[in-house]
């Protein structure tokens, strides 16, 4: 594992953030490697402002969705909305649904994941036929659902999409089509979530509407958040603004009362909620709704203001992501057993029949962590194979999959995360192809993981102000990293020790050359702790995080990485 250095920012617009902006240069070098250049772009970044969000409008074919809609409305007509089955597109139905309500009839829809599979499904268009449905509106997904929009069209329902997948050049027949990342669409923000895309939906219709944004569109912004937390696209521009307005909202219970029920079986305090809570903590809860039952469970407990009813529920998707967490550490198990470094070097491509689909995506990320290459795992899906594939460093995964199509029926996803269905007779063409496109395409660097860090720092720069405002740099995501130090030459204060069963490294460290002290906890180090006993000094890549305790708040470091320094 490597450790390598942001890029520096030029030397000058440190110095001038420095004086205009955080009066420590520490602080300001983390802030430039960000790309904040001067007081204004500092001021938008600290102080995110909702009147910032770009006008819905410029999204191509948004004045055709609206009017679509406001033709339902007066019609009277029943509508579906229809959404997939991971948290952002069971947060995008819900908000969709609460915001709609009232206006016409409601039906909402999430796919079976394992009947029907990932996106807009033949088996929802149909039941949308036999409910005289005449508008579907559908959330992350649809934008490469070409034969299921033409099978819609002929059964006379208007489709309006509103994705955030990457398309293909030609896009399917469809009533409106809201997706920045069309090659036609001009809208200045083009990594919204699907829950994003939906929002603006809803922003465009407050005008059209004239309602008040306060009233009827900021509510949503909950699961705004949990959406961009949780489907791990970039933490900036409108994302960062939503996630910021979305997570005050969670933090001060004004909240949904279905995500309170599920902070409290999760044992989390709305008060000093992180973000990264969101992404580990909700979104896994929310999704193992879809996997271990239905992704309406999610929906239903999204939507609901009964508290005894929403409490029942979060404690039956407690037990869904309780079970899902141990079927996900038996197939990590199985998974590691099937690896063939010497056969495919540069790839990952793992497959078992009886795996459960619900898990694919996790157990392809963990199998990363354990073999760094571009992972695919697939199960049985009725009488296909269907998988979850996860990328390392800058390797874009989808271009990888439109190298190797030929070898499946279909394909989607994003840079860094994608889902395919094969039949079982292409699986070892596919398995070549994939492994001949990540020879020919992975760089050097990219067959180890590289570890990024912003500065090197000192203990004694760690002062509470210090901490004040690297707190403002949150919430963090792609594109806006939690800010990570190097510190050299740690050493155990007193106290360093394995903790939990001696998995873990509790800390107690000082730097070599003197200075103050401070805790902090390694995760999965705990066989550190004699070095650290019989003083031997480590370099750390640390970030910063509080740590709450009888009342008392401190500054601790969270370890991501250490190494014995020679």
């Amino acid at each position: 594992m490597r450790w390598s250095q942001r890029p520096a920012p030029e030397a000058d617009i440190t110095s001038i953030l420095t004086v205009d902006v955080t009066k420590d240069s520490l602080l300001s070098h983390v802030l430039a490697v960000r790309g904040i250049k001067d007081y204004q772009e500092a001021k938008s970044f600290f102080r995110p402002e909702l009147e910032h969000l770009h006008d819905p409008y410029r999204m191509k074919d948004m004045e055709e969705a609206v009017e679509r809609i406001e033709q339902a409305r007066l019609k009277k007509e029943h509508v579906m909305i229809f959404g997939d089955y991971d948290v952002d597109g069971t947060t995008s139905v819900a908000l969709m649904c609460d915001f709609l309500e009232g206006k016409f009839p409601i039906e909402p829809y999430i796919p079976d994941r394992y009947k029907e599979g990932y996106g807009l499904s033949f088996e929802g268009i149909n039941l949308a036929a036999e409910l005289g449905i005449t508008l579907i509106i559908a959330l992350d997904c649809g934008i490469k659902a070409f034969d299921q929009i033409a099978h819609a069209r002929q059964l006379g329902i208007d489709i309006i999409v509103c994705d955030h997948h990457r398309p293909e050049q030609e896009l399917p027949l469809a009533k409106a089509i809201l997706n920045p990342k069309r090659p036609d669409c001009l809208y200045p923000y083009k990594e919204l979530s699907g829950c994003g895309v939906g929002f603006k939906l809803c922003q465009a219709l407050c005008t059209r509407w004239g309602l008040s944004l306060e009233h009827f569109l900021y509510p949503h912004l909950d699961l705004c958040a949990v959406s961009i937390a949780a489907d791990i696209v970039h933490v900036t521009g409108e994302n960062r603004i939503l996630a910021h307005f979305g997570m005050k909202r969670l933090q001060s219970g004004e909240c949904r009362a279905g995500i309170q029920a599920l902070l409290e079986v999760a044992a989390k305090n709305p008060a000093t909620l992180t973000f990264r809570d969101l992404g580990f903590t909700i979104g896994p809860r929310i999704n193992a709704a879809g996997r271990m039952e239905s992704g309406l469970r999610a929906v239903e407990l999204l939507r609901s203001n009964k508290a005894e009813a929403n409490l029942e529920l979060a404690q039956r998707i407690q037990q869904f992501n309780t079970e899902r967490r141990e079927v996900q550490d038996q197939m990590f198990d199985q998974a590691k057993d099937l690896l063939d470094p010497e056969s495919f070097p540069f790839s990952n491509v793992l497959y078992r029949a009886d795996w459960h689909k619900g898990v694919v995506g996790i157990v392809a990320s963990k199998v990363v962590e354990t073999r760094y290459r571009p992972t695919i795992v697939l199960t049985k899906s009725g009488d296909k194979l269907a998988g979850s594939a996860r990328s390392v460093t800058d390797f874009d995964l989808y271009e990888a999959l439109s190298a190797c199509e030929e070898h499946l029926i279909q394909f989607g996803g994003h840079k860094y995360a994608a889902g395919m269905t094969l039949h079982e007779s292409q699986l070892p063409h596919f398995k070549k192809a994939f492994e001949t496109y990540c020879q020919k395409n992975l760089q050097p660097e990219q067959l180890e993981q590289n570890l990024y860090y912003d500065a090197q720092a000192h203990l004694f720069q760690f002062t509470p102000r210090f901490y004040g405002v690297l707190k403002q740099f949150d919430p963090h995501g792609p594109e806006n990293p939690a800010p990570i130090f190097l510190l050299k030459n740690l050493v155990n204060a007193g106290s360093t020790k394995a903790v939990g069963g001696g998995k873990h490294l509790k800390l107690h460290v000082k730097q070599q050359n003197g200075g103050p002290t401070f805790s902090g906890i390694a995760f999965g180090k705990g066989d550190k702790a004699k070095a650290f006993k019989d003083g031997m000094a480590f370099d750390v890549l640390a970030s910063l995080t509080e740590n709450h305790f009888r009342g008392e708040t401190s500054i601790e470091l969270m370890v991501v990485s250490m190494k014995l320094n020679s």
